[in-house]
């Protein structure tokens, strides 16, 4: 049997009624392998994040269903869907959302201390992390002191520090320069690398470039697709295509 980390079904979110509707997405179908690294491309506007934050259970699908490792999560109450999130998904975002009163390891080691870990091993974690992504020096600065590059590995941290099988990425290198957007490009090759699951709404062709598999999204459905590497194996896939 076939074993995706993320699945999707019939998967649609629409906006408005009558000549206002907007089909954000439209019967989308997905399926993301374990170690799968899957990039969401398309003009702005087109339902990328929107598709994201169904995924990771930040919204809810009009119609459609989401299974997560195999558990249906797009009908779960909403305290089942913040320990799911907050367990079983980790999230990147264009602009950052870290704390500003906490400092760059306390944003990091924040989940895990929320997931019931201790003070102890949630500060080890973080720490880990904190050297993984190069900013053991600045573990101790509060994002305000941090530069873009930064603040988004320490985002990339935070995501990591409970182990999550899912890794959502949206526009992770939207509000960075060249300079930082390359470092944080070189981190999700590696994650790629180590077999992590992701999945990467991104304009950036760089990133992009580190996929697996590229799905172009437009009007909310999904268009295209583009193999990128053999790693797939032909486990994922999608189905849905115009």
């Amino acid at each position: 049997m076939n074993e995706y980390v993320i699945s999707a079904r019939g998967l649609s979110r629409h906006h408005g009624s009558g000549p206002a509707l907007v089909r954000a997405v439209d019967g989308v179908g997905l399926d993301v392998a374990a170690g799968e690294t899957v990039g969401i491309v398309g003009p702005s506007g087109c339902g990328k994040s929107t598709l994201l934050h169904l995924l990771g259970g930040l919204d809810r699908p009009d119609a459609g269903e989401i299974r997560l490792a195999g558990r249906r999560i797009d009908r779960l109450t909403e305290t089942a869907a913040a320990r799911m999130r907050r367990d079983r998904v980790g999230f990147v975002f264009q602009a950052f959302h870290l704390v500003d009163e906490l400092t760059a390891v306390e944003n990091v080691e924040l989940p895990a201390l929320l997931a019931g870990a201790s003070r102890r091993t949630a500060r080890r974690r973080a720490a880990h992390l904190l050297e993984r992504v190069g900013l053991s020096g600045r573990a101790g600065h509060l994002p305000g002191a941090l530069s873009g590059g930064q603040r988004q590995r320490v985002a990339v941290a935070r995501a990591l520090v409970n182990d999550p099988p899912l890794l959502l990425a949206d526009e992770p290198t939207g509000n960075l320069d060249s300079a930082a957007a390359a470092d944080v490009l070189r981190l999700f090759a590696a994650l790629r690398a180590e077999g992590r699951t992701l999945v990467v709404v991104t304009h950036d062709s760089r990133i992009a470039g580190t996929a697996d598999r590229l799905i172009t999204m437009r009007d909310g459905a999904f268009v295209d697709e583009t193999v990128l590497t053999g790693r797939s194996g032909g486990l994922g896939s999608l189905s849905g295509l115009a």
